[in-house]
């Protein structure tokens, strides 16, 4: 199956939508949220924990794999999907992330960008070429082309160069896959602009100009305030072309990704659920709640008894605050797995709900 996005259901209250996207590792219901496999690997969850918790497609991270342990081990795995044995589909970033995270790293150049790495500080050079060539090594179902994300706040004329920039490599990498005999996985287009109106309206028409089979809004949950990122995915989502999937890149808090819902984006992706866990914190519809309180010391309920997964059917309070005060790994894996498939029910009622309408 190559890849395919239909629309199920436009909200009549919204621009949100239920959709399903086809790839060549299976089907994703959209709105959807993806765990971050930054390093090949959502950080203490195994390929079957992902598959109990329900997630359909995870993202990975070009730049960090290309470092280590290269795109060549990785092709003579059998790529992603056969280096960590996850049989569902893969999404891999480009490196433009990077460009705004690791600023004191890299140096913009016209043709790509430089950086020194590190882990031993050698230097490499991505261009919007090579940024191709690494994501076919991976075998990666939908891959982004190299971009330009500027930080928050940042002057209009570094934001509007990173425009240009990005619009330019755009076309580049379209042409590149389109010269190839075998193109690989489904290249989406990326929108930049920070947050100048102005800038979104022309990288959105620029980049929608061109054409791709699916776009991303990046250069978002950079330190801006929510209504900021709001006000830019409103403006942008009324430039994409509706046909096609919409990638709302790093975000993001449970009232982000249900706010973004209803501005019509479609695809989530965001470290928050598996960090958190890692810092001893899980998620509720109450918000963010810590397990090392000492008010769960001697409770002896799950942490949320409406939630399915393993954590919370099988587990105490009590007896992950244990763990995590003793610094036990199992806590931080507990908390993952619930964390995790909190946003996958959140995704599943976000799309009940959009249906039922």
């Amino acid at each position: 199956m190559t890849f395919k996005f239909e629309i199920l259901k436009n909200s009549k209250k919204s621009k949100a939508r239920v959709g399903k996207i086809h790839t060549p590792h299976g089907a994703v219901n959209t709105p959807v949220f993806l765990p971050v496999g930054t390093l090949a690997t959502v950080k203490t969850m195994s390929p079957r924990d992902l598959q109990e918790i329900g997630a359909e497609m995870i993202l990975s991270n070009t730049y960090h794999l290309l470092l280590r342990p290269g795109p060549d081990l990785i092709r003579e795995a059998g790529g992603l999907h056969g280096f960590m044995n996850w049989p569902g589909p893969i999404l891999t970033d480009s490196g433009g992330f990077q460009v705004f995270s690791l600023a004191h790293m890299r140096k913009v150049k016209e043709d790509g960008v430089e950086f020194t790495s590190h882990i031993d500080g050698a230097k490499h050079f991505l261009t919007p070429k090579s940024v191709l060539d690494i994501q076919n090594a991976f075998n990666s179902d939908i891959m982004m082309p190299l971009d330009e994300c500027v930080p928050y706040p940042c002057d209009k004329k570094q934001a509007r160069k990173a425009v240009e920039r990005t619009t330019k490599w755009a076309r580049t990498s379209k042409e590149e896959v389109e010269s190839r005999a075998e193109s690989g996985g489904t290249l989406f287009g990326i929108v930049q602009g920070g947050m100048f109106e102005d800038l979104r309206k022309q990288s959105a028409e620029e980049i929608a100009e061109i054409g791709f089979p699916g776009y991303a809004i990046g250069g978002v949950s950079v330190g801006e305030p929510q209504e900021e990122m709001f006000k830019m995915l409103d403006v942008v989502t009324d430039i994409l072309p509706d046909e096609q999937p919409r990638h709302l890149m790093g975000v993001g808090f449970p009232s982000d990704i249900q706010g973004a819902v209803k501005l019509g984006a479609d695809i989530f992706d965001c470290v928050i659920p598996t960090r958190l866990a890692r810092h001893g914190t899980y998620l509720s519809y109450e918000g963010k709640v810590s397990i090392r309180l000492a008010k769960f010391e001697r409770d002896l309920t799950p942490i949320d008894p409406t939630c399915d997964c393993y954590c919370c059917k099988n587990f105490t309070k009590a007896y992950i605050r244990h763990l995590f005060w003793g610094r036990e790994i199992l806590a931080l894996h507990l908390l993952t797995i619930h964390n995790l498939r909190f946003y996958m029910r959140m995704m599943a009622d976000i799309r009940k709900e959009i249906m039922a309408e």
